[in-house]
């Protein structure tokens, strides 16, 4: 089957399914292209959620491309900003950074049957956001004349969502509120080197990425809280049990306090970094 009529199938299947099967096909789709149009064509407002569907599980996931090729994070290149090529490393591995939170909004979508509405379509709306960065991202690699794939990459963040894949609660804690949260404190320093560089054009759309983050980790934040609260647990102590089970990275400064207090971390846990 040709690209096209395979992504006509694709659409023909959207008209017809929930919102967990949509975000499921869209996870499993390889092509970066397709997974933004597929995610862009969800009406996530109207289709429905399908929230107590047992959904079996598929052996084919993520889906992703066969580039870049992933590495260790101590594999990674380190290249200056003065250069074309070293601008580009670095909007390179920010684009794969939204190419995995595609995968992870889409799979909080589908993978956690029981939830009340909401939860779905605030995800599914996160993975349109991630879409749409990706795709601002792309393009601006594509202007220093490189592409998604051209350079190495690793896989932290979905190997957390492995970890996570069997508890809601660890989930939300530790990809959300950890990992996604560290981009709240790298994206100002990380546009200022852009800045610094010339690159007003990445220094625009790290702006962009800023002010949707804040709206993604709030949304973390929120149904972390929800859970707890269904549970009975503390938010605080569950917290800083599910990290030392789990091994999350230790967070380290400095902390963009504004941006994590609008994402709805409280005081006391910014002044426990």
């Amino acid at each position: 089957m040709t690209a096209i009529p395979r992504f006509r199938a694709k659409l023909t299947y959207l008209a017809m399914s929930t919102l967990r099967q949509l975000c499921l096909e869209a996870l499993r789709t390889d092509d970066p292209t397709t997974k933004c149009a597929l995610v862009h064509a969800i009406d996530v407002q109207s289709v429905p959620v399908g929230a107590a569907d047992a959904i079996p599980t598929p052996e084919d996931l993520p889906g992703r491309p066969s580039r870049p090729v992933l590495v260790s994070p101590k594999e990674l290149p380190h290249r200056a900003l003065g250069s074309v090529e070293g601008r580009a490393t670095l909007i390179h591995a920010l684009c794969h950074i939204e190419f995995n939170a595609i995968n992870l909004a889409l799979d909080a979508v589908w993978r956690f049957a029981g939830m009340p509405d909401p939860f779905y379509r605030e995800w599914a709306r996160v993975a349109f956001e991630e879409a749409t960065h990706f795709c601002l991202l792309r393009d601006h690699l594509a202007t220093h004349g490189f592409s998604y794939g051209d350079f190495p990459a690793h896989n932290g963040l979905w190997e957390m969502a492995e970890k996570t894949q069997g508890d809601l609660l660890a989930r939300l804690a530790l990809v959300p509120r950890t990992l996604e949260a560290r981009g709240l404190d790298a994206s100002p320093p990380i546009r200022a080197k852009l800045a610094a560089a010339g690159d007003k054009q990445g220094a625009a759309i790290l702006d962009i990425i800023l002010r949707d983050e804040i709206g993604h980790v709030a949304v973390g934040n929120r149904w972390y809280r929800h859970v707890c609260a269904e549970r009975n647990l503390d938010v605080h102590d569950t917290y800083a049990s599910l990290a030392a089970q789990y091994r999350a990275p230790k967070l380290r400064g400095p902390f963009n306090r504004e941006a994590r207090l609008a994402a709805g971390f409280d005081l006391a846990e910014l002044e426990a970094l």
